[in-house]
């Protein structure tokens, strides 16, 4: 099978820092990096490097080239990436000496990717294969919808968070996935909680404290490995990512979020984005 992934494609402009900056306050960093980076690129990385067969659906400018080459040898199909006429998506990321991070975002292309780009990618879809969006690009309704008419099992991360988008998401989707903070964002637009809402599959992710799993059979949590954070940027992407590729291979749910979650405990201890993703043989390597 394979992952079909209408994700967003960034430019990551990392800054170390001492603290976050609060209002008015401006403060030196002690060292700057870019990465290639959005939480789209992110989870197809991530899916890749946990042996899945991923498609990436999105868009960059004619400065966004490298990026393609970079998911190219990430081994990310890259066919369905259109280049357009405007400039590739930015982030300004701050990271803190506790691995916590503040984040600006510039949509650029995310949010041009074209309907045509999207239908040629659905097309050569097959019926069971996985069908992947988050809130950084445009289309996102128009993708699940189609998905879902060609028989795609169809996932949505619920962020940055959308109350609006995600409800127009939700009767198409078979898996949400959302950290806590947007889970009682999503209660409070709609009035329903997690185990109300019409999906099979929803993890709620919580940080150090792990991830819950509502599915068929009700609520299961699954603890966060105990590590030291240094940057904390990327990690609920390499999340997903990892659950998406193990649902894809056949992995049962449990089993697929367990190897995610090591997944993710490994990323939180490096600096950086897609580039510093962790592969299959790390992560199985990996003894907490």
């Amino acid at each position: 099978m394979a992952i079909w992934n209408l994700g967003s494609i960034n430019a990551d402009h990392v800054y170390r820092v001492a603290h976050l900056p609060g209002a008015g306050e401006t403060i030196s960093s002690s060292g700057r990096q870019i990465f290639l980076g959005g939480k789209g690129t992110n989870m197809s990385v991530a899916a890749a490097r946990a042996a899945a067969q991923v498609h990436h659906i999105g868009a960059v400018g004619p400065d966004g080239r490298w990026a393609l080459d970079r998911l190219l040898e990430y081994g990310v199909d890259t066919r369905n990436i259109a280049v357009l006429e405007t400039e590739t998506a930015q982030a300004i990321i701050m990271v803190d000496d506790a691995g916590e991070n503040a984040i600006v975002l510039h949509a650029g292309a995310n949010a041009e990717i074209p309907q045509a780009t999207l239908q040629a990618a659905i097309s050569d879809a097959h019926t069971g294969d996985w069908l992947v969006m988050q809130n950084e690009t445009n289309l996102q309704r128009t993708a699940a919808q189609m998905g879902r008419k060609l028989g795609l099992k169809v996932a949505y991360a619920a962020a940055p968070f959308d109350a609006e988008r995600v409800q127009a998401v939700l009767p198409h989707l078979d898996f949400l996935i959302l950290n806590a903070v947007e889970a009682e964002q999503l209660q409070e637009a709609t009035g329903h909680s997690v185990t109300d809402l019409p999906v099979r599959d929803i993890i709620v992710t919580l940080g150090s404290d792990g991830a819950d799993w509502y599915g068929p059979e009700g609520k299961q949590h699954f603890p966060a490995i105990k590590v030291d954070p240094v940057d904390t940027t990327g990690a609920g992407d390499t999340f997903t990512g990892y659950v998406l590729a193990g649902l894809d291979r056949g992995m049962p749910m449990g089993q697929a979020i367990a190897q995610a979650t090591k997944a993710a405990a490994l990323m939180v201890m490096r600096h950086g984005t897609a580039d510093v993703i962790p592969d299959l043989s790390e992560v199985q390597a990996f003894q907490p």
